[in-house]
């Protein structure tokens, strides 16, 4: 899939999360189209809710070759608000990933941004993330089970359940995990860039 592509599927990943309903038509559609195999479709459907199944539908067509994504649109002929939208959105000539200008706009120095985030400075941040704290973490590349993990392991506080993906993320990523990588995950989620400002000042 086309990285074009697969940034348009992950920036409006909890748009389309909330919109489709997989299990009836894409599902099925993608299979035909010999798109997903049937032990992926399986996959998609013992997913609890429709959600779950959109988002698991989600984690596995970047990986599905270069014609996943057009017979993706294909699929949302009962959808068609969604294709649209998605199309409009390829048109946009500004692209999808951060620009240059990311950084510009942020007043931390160069050697913060390079650098990875303490437990410290995660726990600061997952105390000032809103509700665009799930798209935050999507983006950063947890999954909707990494997602349901951590909620079930800190059901009772929203600060724990952010804190517990954010040093996921950390942990897997390695010295990738830099603060310029949040960055770029709290711009796509439309966080104020301030928030990381004030965690790293």
């Amino acid at each position: 899939m086309d990285p074009e592509h697969r940034a348009l599927l992950r920036t409006h990943r909890l748009y389309l999360s909330g919109e489709l309903l997989v299990s009836d038509t894409i599902v099925p559609f993608l299979y035909q189209e010999e798109i997903l195999t049937e032990a992926q479709v399986e996959d998609i459907r013992c997913q609890p809710t429709d959600r779950q199944q959109t988002l698991k539908l989600l984690d596995l067509l970047p990986s599905r070759g270069p014609a996943a994504f057009d017979a993706f649109l294909r699929s949302l002929e009962d959808f068609s608000w969604v294709r649209d939208r998605l199309l409009l959105e390829l048109q946009k000539p500004s692209g999808l990933g951060p620009g240059p200008s990311t950084t510009d706009k942020c007043g931390l120095p160069d050697s913060v941004l390079q650098k990875v985030p303490t437990d410290r400075d995660l726990s600061r941040l997952a105390s000032r993330l809103g509700s665009e704290w799930e798209a935050v973490l999507m983006d950063l590349g947890l999954s909707a089970e990494d997602l349901f993990r951590c909620r079930s392991d800190h059901a009772l506080s929203t600060h724990g359940t952010v804190l517990s993906g954010l040093v996921l993320w950390r942990q897997r990523e390695g010295r990738r995990a830099t603060v310029q990588r949040l960055l770029q995950s709290l711009r796509l989620a439309d966080v104020h860039l301030s928030v990381l400002e004030e965690v790293f000042k």
